[in-house]
C-alpha cells in the first residue's frame, strides 16, 4: 500500500449531524502521520451543529490547501445547503481534484444537486431517501446499501453508516490490516459487506423514490 501524506477536508455547514461528521473522523484520525484531517467551511470559525454543538472550521473555502479526500455529512442543514451555489460550486471544483470524494447521510443529496453523482451509482440515508434521488434522476441510486463504493466517489447511508464506509476507504488506501486495527482500538463492530442494510428492509419494505 501507497505511504503517500494525504489531506482529508472535513466539510460543515449550518446544522450538520455531528456523527456523520465525528464517527468517520474518529476513524481517520487514527491512520496517523499519512494522513492531515482539516475542517472547511464558508468561512472559517464556529460552525453550529444539528445537535447545537459548534465545531470548528479550519479553513474557509477561499483559503482550503489542496484536499485528496473529502467528506460531505448530511443533516438538517443539508436543506438549505442544496440552494447554496457557492457551496456547491466549491464542491465541483475540489472534487475535481480530489482523490476520493465521500459523503455519509443526505450528504449524497449535495452531491446530487452539484451535478457530482451523475452516472455513478449511489446511496443515502433511507429516511431520507427521496431528498436525495429527487436531486438527479442520472444518479443509479441503490436503495439496499450501507455504503456504495463507485471509484472516486464513495457515498454511505444514515449516520452511522460512515463509519464503515471510512473504514473501506482506510483498507482501501493504507490495507486491511490498518483498518481492522482501527475497528479494533475504538472497539467497533465493523460491517465489511456494503450490501448488508439492515435499515432499508426495517424502515421501508419498498423505496418511495
Amino acid at each position: 500500500m501507497e505511504a503517500k501524506s494525504r489531506t482529508l477536508g472535513i466539510l460543515l455547514y449550518p446544522d450538520f449531524e455531528l456523527l456523520d461528521v465525528f464517527g468517520p473522523v474518529e476513524m481517520f484520525a487514527y491512520v496517523g502521520d499519512e494522513l492531515t484531517l482539516v475542517s472547511v467551511a464558508a468561512e472559517a470559525g464556529p460552525v453550529r451543529s444539528a445537535q447545537g454543538q459548534s465545531s470548528l472550521a479550519d479553513h474557509g473555502f477561499a483559503d482550503c490547501p489542496a484536499l485528496d479526500l473529502l467528506l460531505v455529512p448530511g443533516g438538517i442543514g443539508t436543506i438549505p445547503a442544496l440552494e447554496d451555489e457557492t457551496l456547491l460550486a466549491w464542491l465541483r471544483e475540489r472534487a475535481a481534484s480530489a482523490e476520493i470524494t465521500t459523503s455519509v447521510c443526505s450528504g449524497s443529496a449535495i452531491l446530487a444537486r452539484a451535478g457530482l453523482l451523475d452516472g455513478r451509482r449511489a446511496t443515502s440515508n433511507k429516511q431520507f431517501f427521496e431528498l436525495a434521488t429527487s436531486q438527479s434522476d442520472k444518479v443509479d441510486w441503490v436503495w439496499e446499501a450501507r455504503w456504495v463504493d463507485d471509484g472516486d466517489f464513495v457515498t454511505s447511508s444514515g449516520v452511522s453508516a460512515g463509519m464503515d464506509m471510512a473504514l473501506a476507504v482506510i483498507e482501501r488506501l493504507w490495507g486491511r490490516e490498518r483498518a481492522d486495527g482501527i475497528a479494533a482500538l475504538t472497539e467497533y463492530e465493523r460491517q465489511r459487506d456494503p450490501t448488508a442494510d439492515a435499515f432499508a428492509k426495517r424502515l421501508r419494505s419498498t423505496p418511495s423514490a
